[in-house]
């Protein structure tokens, strides 16, 4: 059996992105201790903090993406950017010999990617959403394996290099996020009445401005709500939401949690952002989910992830533009009825992949032996 030795993973740019690549090199580094893992990210991009934070070393490509507004000066750069991170790319392959070259997606998992499969080195891409990200389209054709978070891929890569793993979490992600019991602890942890039901709220960073409206409606228009909320209203907002929620009965606002852990045991029902990597976790957690999609997210990906799971019965999806004025109803529906909570639970129990990072090392191992 042969063993793998020098692994080279690249993209980033998102924690989307980010966390899925050190769960696979997690898993990798738990099978293969010696094994020399690269990191390839992009210059400027939160990768290149993250990924050193995590003990993995990583290089930086001069590259960023196309604005979607052609008329933007900023495209002006990006022939130059793309030459100059092909050539860096190359220089980098040639010095580290990777027995494997993995993409998560983001811009540096590209020229990368595209320059390990004209050398013949074995790739693969992990894409984490059902609607794929640009760069990874682009690289279908060239890599020999797609680990795909969502069903459904086949519409933009071929079939049979497709291998449904599910979305990789580091290891302890899913120790704590599969944790169950200790909700009476879980709820005294945030000052929350520990024999009341809870809605736990969370928006995304861009996207926190419409939740944080939305909880402060249902807050004003269901004061006889026979719930209270935990919420997570984001860091940039914290002063203000935590002013506005200061001295109202059954709301415990935070700008960030970090121990999300808590926060999933103590909920009853979660109201989030459809990030591929939140599902992931919300699937473990298999609480009853409504599910607004950010509208500021490319190709309106995370509408596409949310059905997944709300076109099975496992969440309820509520539109962005809908979320101030309906989530006091859309909860209170699932409050109300103990039954439909039930059926959610079993279809995200369901949907859950906790061994997603050892599916992929799978795969990168099933490469390396054809290989020989």
């Amino acid at each position: 059996m042969a063993q793998l030795e020098r692994i080279v993973i690249s993209g980033g740019g998102t924690g989307g992105h980010i966390h899925p690549a050190l769960a696979i090199a997690d898993e990798i580094k738990r099978r293969h201790p010696n094994c020399d893992i690269r990191f390839v990210g992009a210059k400027g991009r939160m990768e290149m903090e993250k990924v050193p934070a995590a003990g993995y070393p990583i290089d930086g490509l001069w590259i960023s993406g196309i604005d979607r507004n052609w008329k933007s000066t900023r495209n002006l750069s990006f022939p130059f950017k793309l030459i100059s991170s092909l050539r860096a790319a190359g220089r980098l392959i040639r010095k580290y010999r990777p027995q494997v070259a993995v993409g998560v997606g983001g811009f540096a998992s590209g020229p990368l990617l595209f320059r390990a499969a004209r050398k013949g080195i074995p790739t693969l891409i992990q894409e984490q959403n059902s609607f794929p990200g640009i760069t990874n389209r682009i690289l279908a054709g060239h890599v020999q394996r797609i680990c795909a978070g969502f069903p459904g891929l086949d519409r933009w890569f071929p079939a049979e290099r497709i291998v449904l793993t599910g979305n990789p979490l580091r290891q302890h992600v899913v120790e704590r996020v599969g944790q169950q019991g200790g909700v009476r602890e879980a709820r005294e942890a945030f000052g929350l009445d520990p024999d009341r039901p809870v809605l736990f709220v969370m928006g995304g960073s861009l996207g926190a401005v419409s939740m944080n409206e939305a909880v402060q409606a249902l807050v004003e228009q269901h004061s006889d709500r026979p719930y209270q909320i935990l919420w997570q209203c984001g860091a940039r907002f914290a002063d203000s939401c935590e002013a506005w929620a200061d001295g109202r009965e059954g709301l415990v606002c935070r700008g960030f949690i970090d121990r999300m852990d808590l926060a999933y045991v103590a909920a009853d029902v979660i109201a989030s952002r459809a990030g591929a990597m939140s599902l992931a976790e919300l699937a473990l957690v298999g609480k009853p989910a409504v599910l607004v999609p950010s509208p500021y997210v490319a190709e309106d990906h995370q509408t596409s992830n949310a059905r997944s799971l709300s076109d099975r019965g496992g969440a309820v999806l509520l539109e962005d533009r809908f979320v101030v004025e309906e989530l006091g109803r859309v909860v209170g529906d699932l409050f109300a009825a103990p039954e439909r909570a039930e059926a959610m639970r079993a279809e995200l129990h369901a949907a859950a992949r906790p061994d997603a990072a050892t599916r992929v090392v799978d795969e990168i191992e099933a490469l390396l032996h054809a290989r020989g």
